[in-house]
């Protein structure tokens, strides 16, 4: 099969060639991303590889569809930027990897948690330049802390789990508990009661109509002042610019995401030699108690083995015509 993997990276390149060796898939590595204005370039391809900035769009999928593409495999567990009505109407198959690394994922939500509060970023500067002053470090203990969780699927429960040996109180919502993590500890409460009582609240939910900012003025409004919270999941659960309006009035004491809703222009991008025209994004960059990462949760060398190998997988299903495990349609 010849494939054509879109948005790669060094990084893409090199775990996908390591182990297609017990494939022998024949790859071709584009650097841009897969769009209406990008797909012909899948003129003579059997597959397409694709990550989460891809627009798999209605238009999109027209053009795959006249370059007879049969099997759309994403590389990563969100599938929200497929148009899935259009897959199905051109009988194009979509498979993804549903769940590569879930310890990545918290454990970052865990890093960004840990580095707002104590300010390690702050003072590792400041080392740096000779400065070893202790003014304005000063953080919390998380022990005794009330964290809301909002989503417990396989990344949720799994920051529950790291995060156990803290000594918080975990709060949780999810439309379906786990008895495991009830088990363990985890109370789960309706979300207007997390929002309530939470001093830190760790997204982990995937962007549904239902969840698209979740976070916004009107949830703001019932958290606590100072309230910390943490996204890893997807950008469009918080909305930005009610969050700056948060920020500005110290409702939001502490914000740390790796997504950003209009963040596909922007992230896996090096622009530091560019002018960024995103005001949002600027304006959250100004705030002294913001941490920003770029997509990167997920980027554990464990991580990028189960993409590759999965997808792998994936293709080799596809090819073979047996069932699809991981078929979204």
């Amino acid at each position: 099969m010849k494939i054509a993997l879109f948005s790669s990276k060094p990084y893409d390149q090199e775990y996908f060639e390591k182990y297609n060796a017990d494939y022998n898939f024949d790859f071709t590595f584009f650097e841009t991303s897969l769009d209406s204005h990008t797909a012909n370039l899948t003129k003579g391809f059997d597959a397409i590889c694709s990550f989460v900035n891809d627009k798999l769009n209605a238009k999109t999928m027209a053009v795959l569809a006249e370059n007879n593409i049969k099997l759309i495999a994403l590389r990563c567990a969100g599938f929200n930027n497929v148009d899935l009505d259009a897959a199905k109407k051109y009988d194009i198959k979509v498979v993804r990897v549903p769940a590569y690394s879930p310890e990545a994922i918290a454990e970052h939500a865990l890093a960004l948690i840990l580095t707002l509060n104590r300010k390690t970023h702050k003072a590792y500067n400041r080392v740096r330049e000779g400065n070893f002053s202790l003014n304005k470090l000063i953080g919390f203990n998380l022990s005794n802390k009330t964290i809301g969780v909002i989503g417990t699927g396989k990344i949720g429960a799994t920051f529950c789990k790291v995060l156990s040996g803290f000594g918080c109180e975990i709060l949780a919502y999810d439309v379906y508990p786990s008895d495991k993590l009830i088990e363990q500890g985890v109370k789960y409460v309706s979300l207007e009661e997390l929002f309530k009582q939470s001093d830190v609240i760790s997204l982990h939910c995937p962007l549904l109509e239902s969840t698209k900012h979740i976070i916004n003025k009107d949830s703001l409004k019932l958290m606590k002042d100072g309230v910390m919270i943490i996204n890893t999941s997807r950008g469009a659960l918080i909305d930005t610019a009610d969050a700056i309006d948060a920020l500005s009035q110290n409702k939001i004491g502490y914000l740390g995401i790796d997504v950003y809703e209009q963040e596909e222009n922007l992230f896996y991008e090096d622009l530091s030699e560019s002018i960024i025209h995103d005001d949002l994004l600027l304006r959250l960059n100004s705030f002294p108690n913001v941490l920003i990462t770029s997509h990167q949760a997920f980027f554990t060398k464990e991580a990028m083995f189960e993409i590759a190998t999965t997808t792998l997988e994936n293709i080799k299903a596809f090819k073979n015509g047996e069932t699809l495990k991981n078929e979204v349609v």
